[in-house]
């Protein structure tokens, strides 16, 4: 097969990962592997592993990127691939005109997958208008049920996000460099209970729900320490500035720590105790709270999207009733007086997604 998918950017986050990880698994089963995007630091990781990147300005969501479409039929022409996957708004417009210019007969077979929860218009409704709609969690499949109902749903197919297991391996734990490095550079976290709250900063994440928390338990848990692990965007500061003064004038200044984003994510999951997943809306699938519960940490969060579907299969004990905070409490001081152990996760596999993925394209190709 000869498969080329779309996308804005290269960059970073859990599309251009999944991208990566599809254009890795058809070189490895001897098929061609195309990506269209605007670039970024990925390319040269995606080349390395045997995909060939077409770089193309299909990322801006303006009416200048309608001058791609011609360029973009030329690419599809040229290269000829049996198949399309657009995994984003802008490239799936682009995508649909462009096709329209190419006899019906020289059509390549087109797929979308739906990777969030779009805003409902008809804007969005694009990424239910191909042959098969690739949904990542149960949450999704709802979601394009509910509200395009022009997408047959015999066409939608629930393929869950996965994790390499060995690159998350139950039990892991940080080498003692890593930990000396740590202490070094936040000696307030030795000999600590570790709550932590991966994800940037924004005001989606629930970092004032952590706030409130930690102030309820400061008193009764003296060695308790929370951990944020994610980065702020420039645009944020205000917010990251705001939520500062907050935690000093309650008196946690010395109970919370930022550590700003970081690469070696895995460390800081298996470092922590509990890992606690407090987004203010649903979440698609939930990378995060998996890789966590894979290395073996508790999670703890919200019942709802797709880290409910997750803690349901994996870790029943961690759900929450959403912004129910008498029962966030409850379950947290139930994890500091008893720590709990997580067991192996055995679903949700990177290979499983890999391998339903390309069992679908072979699908629409018969």
């Amino acid at each position: 097969m000869k498969v080329m998918q779309l996308l804005p950017e290269l960059n970073s986050g859990g599309v251009e990962r999944g991208t990566l990880e599809i254009a890795r698994a058809l070189v490895a089963e001897g098929h061609e592997s195309l990506v269209v995007s605007n670039g970024g630091r990925l390319v040269v990781q995606l080349e390395a592993e045997g995909s060939t990147h077409l770089t193309l300005a299909i990322h801006k969501k303006a009416l200048s990127s309608l001058w791609q479409i011609r360029p973009l039929r030329k690419l599809i022409e040229q290269h000829q691939p049996d198949i399309v996957h657009v995994r984003s708004r802008v490239p799936a417009w682009l995508t649909h005109f462009a096709l329209k210019g190419i006899p019906a007969a020289r059509r390549p077979h087109l797929i979308s997958t739906v990777h969030g929860f779009y805003s409902i218009n008809r804007y969005s409704q694009i990424m239910t208008q191909a042959e098969k709609v690739i949904a990542v969690s149960d949450s999704v499949v709802k979601y394009i049920r509910d509200n395009y109902k022009n997408c047959p749903p015999q066409d939608i197919v629930r393929i869950y996000r996965g994790i390499d297991p060995a690159a998350f391996p139950h039990g892991y734990q940080p080498s003692a460099q890593w930990l000396n490095q740590t202490f070094k550079d936040f000696p307030e976290l030795e000999n600590k209970f570790l709550l932590c709250l991966p994800g940037r900063i924004t005001r989606l994440k629930g970092h004032e729900t952590l706030i409130e928390l930690m102030e309820k338990l400061q008193s009764q848990y003296p060695n308790l320490h929370a951990v944020v692990v994610g980065g702020a965007d420039p645009k944020k500061a205000a917010y990251l500035k705001e939520m500062q003064d907050n935690i000093q004038s309650k008196g946690l200044t010395d109970k919370i720590t930022f550590v700003g984003h970081r690469s070696d994510i895995r460390e800081w999951l298996a470092f922590s105790d509990v890992v606690l997943s407090l987004s203010n809306q649903a979440e698609t699938f939930g990378r995060t709270a998996l890789e966590a519960l894979s290395v073996g940490t508790p999670v703890i969060g919200w019942n709802r999207g797709g880290v409910a579907e997750i803690l349901s299969h994996v870790y029943p004990q961690g759900l929450i009733t959403v912004d129910d905070h008498t029962a966030l409490f409850n379950t947290v001081q139930q994890h500091i007086d008893k720590p709990q152990q997580v067991k192996p996760v055995t679903i949700f596999s990177l290979k499983e997604m890999c391998d339903q993925t390309l069992a679908l394209y072979q699908q629409v190709l018969k």
